[in-house]
């Protein structure tokens, strides 16, 4: 699948956009964010970090209370113990990691020599692997600990996302993502776009459906409904549940180039992890 993402949205959003059939990564990330800085005028495009709470003034204030007193402090803290305690063998995650924790913006990243998306969290699990320690589970637990301790020290980082031109395989896990994203699947005959592009700003049911740009800027989260730590792939799993669809695995391919598709579309914005939501 080869069209503009200003293509596929015109059949979610009744025709707003037009654009010419073929385009590259960075036209589609133009006509992206403009289309959202043109739905909601009222908000600085810096914002849009802030997920729904940008469109929201009354979610905002909610929200902005319950930073004063952050519910992830305290995976931020366990995630640094984990930094900085030293495997079986001696060696640390510096030792994986020489820039130091604060890494979150270079990821994810294609990586040429496996051919794949490689994310911080599929890194982490490859760091411990080679060091002789078990790989975590990636949904929840202490990663997302370590994750809040990395992503927290790289805040204020800008998301800078390539896709490199000499090999086609990242082109295509990019198309790969990009497809995934507008999708229609499960019982429920959603994509993710049918909430957060077409309908981003409505209501649904008691919530109010975030825009898309941003999304994978504030990640992990401590959602309420959850009462702990989540990483973004655990969020992609939920989505797709709501949908009444199966979800695909943590870390597998669909779900890492639907983060690099996404990410690529937040290019130039910064990174405000780890965030609190509902």
């Amino acid at each position: 699948m080869n069209k503009t993402i200003a293509t596929i949205t015109a059949a979610c959003v009744g025709g707003l956009l037009a654009a010419p059939l073929l385009a590259s990564p960075e036209e589609d990330r133009e006509v992206w964010q403009t289309y959202f800085e043109k739905r909601f005028p009222q908000v600085e495009k810096t914002d849009f970090v802030n997920g729904v709470y940008s469109i929201d003034p009354v979610g905002r204030e909610n929200w902005e209370a319950i930073e004063e007193f952050p519910p992830y402090e305290a995976a931020i803290s366990d995630g640094e113990e984990m930094w900085n305690t030293p495997f079986a063998n001696g060696k640390t995650y510096k030792d994986c990691f020489p820039d130091g924790p604060g890494v979150a913006a270079q990821y994810p990243h294609w990586n040429k020599e496996k051919g794949m998306v490689m994310t911080l969290p599929l890194a982490i699990n490859n760091c411990r692997e080679a060091n002789g320690e078990k790989p975590l589970k990636y949904k929840k637990g202490p990663i997302a600990d370590l994750l809040a301790y990395m992503t927290y020290e790289s805040r204020g980082d800008v998301v800078n996302v390539e896709i490199p031109e000499d090999d086609p395989r990242a082109l295509a896990a990019y198309e790969q993502g990009k497809e995934f994203y507008f999708a229609r699947r499960g019982q429920l005959n959603f994509a993710c776009a049918s909430c957060h592009v077409g309908n981003s700003g409505t209501t649904l049911r008691t919530e109010i459906l975030s825009p898309a740009l941003g999304h994978t800027t504030h990640f992990p989260v401590y959602r309420s409904k959850w009462g702990e730590m989540g990483t973004l792939h655990r969020r992609f799993s939920g989505c797709n549940k709501q949908v009444r669809a199966k979800p695909f695995p943590a870390q597998g391919e669909e779900y890492r180039n639907l983060e690099y598709f996404m990410t690529y579309m937040n290019n130039g914005l910064e990174l405000n992890g780890p965030g609190a939501r509902k």
